[in-house]
């Protein structure tokens, strides 16, 4: 059964898909799509959504294995042929409806261990808009009776347009081998140029201040608690997506998985991320 909710503020509406992952099916600002945006009811799953929660992990878990704490666990295929698992699994759920107003929404994801994630865990996932932007929040506990592994993020994309371009202070960048894995950080100078320019499908480090967004029609600002960002400028896709992500993706493999923003979360225990998209008319 299609959950679909909507929130309006100003100029700007929020549809949200609670059964496809709690993913964001869209964001218009008078009209023009803020994100890769979709009406809700035509919207068929969270891949092809505005922006969907990246739990418990960014990006992928190399050829769906981990060790942790001594033990070895896999992971299940979610991702076509894709010899990783991608994305965690909460976008792969339904969300059930914790409360919902004109302006703010909160849903929740409660996972029980499975073939794509062996530990237990409780998600919600908070959206706030207002007039000038959009809010989310995420609050992860962990359900498991041993601590856990655990990344938060989003994977928001943003249409592509004629002049969009991408300024964004980072200062270095994890180069990929030839299955998409990082194998080494190198420095990065500061991104500020049009997108059509950049040829990106990294995790980039040291990001300091906003991220910004602009083109003919909007001009945006991206702020978030977490210090990492993905960076995704496909030159055969209408979109480029720009992710804030707390950890280093594949950080689960690494040699110091929590000197890369993975997070050990006790039994019990919390964390938590947000990240605020600011909207304005572009200006000429």
């Amino acid at each position: 059964m299609t959950v679909s909710l909507e929130l309006q503020a100003g100029a700007l509406r929020l549809a949200l898909r609670p059964d496809l992952g709690g993913a964001i099916a869209g964001l218009w600002h008078a009209g023009v799509p803020v994100l890769r945006s979709t009406e809700p009811a035509e919207l068929a799953s969270a891949r092809l959504s505005g922006c969907y929660p990246l739990v418990p992990y960014s990006n992928r878990v190399g050829y769906r294995r981990f060790e942790w704490q001594g033990q070895a666990h896999t992971t299940a295929a979610n991702f076509d042929d894709n010899p990783h698992s991608v994305h965690g699994v909460a976008w792969l759920r339904a969300w059930t409806v914790l409360s919902h107003s004109a302006t703010e929404a909160e849903l929740q994801y409660v996972h029980t261990p499975d073939a794509h994630w062996p530990f237990a865990f409780t998600l919600r996932q908070r959206f706030a808009l207002a007039p000038a932007g959009l809010r989310v929040a995420l609050h992860f506990t962990n359900d498991a009776p041993q601590a856990q592994p655990v990344g938060l993020g989003w994977h928001p994309y943003f249409p592509k347009r004629d002049h969009s371009h991408l300024q964004i202070h980072v200062q270095g960048r994890w180069d990929s081998d030839a299955v998409g894995l990082p194998t080494q950080h190198v420095v990065q100078a500061p991104l500020d140029g049009p997108t059509s320019g950049m040829n990106f499908d990294h995790c980039f480090s040291g990001w300091q201040g906003p991220a910004l967004l602009r083109d003919e029609a909007l001009s945006l600002t991206l702020t978030s608690s977490l210090p990492y960002l993905v960076i995704f400028t496909p030159a055969t896709k209408p979109y480029h997506c720009v992710e804030p992500v707390s950890h280093v993706s594949n950080a689960i493999q690494m040699a110091d998985p929590l000197a890369h923003g993975l997070q050990a979360v006790p039994p019990g225990g919390s964390c938590e991320g947000w990240m605020q998209l600011d909207i304005a008319q572009a200006t000429p």
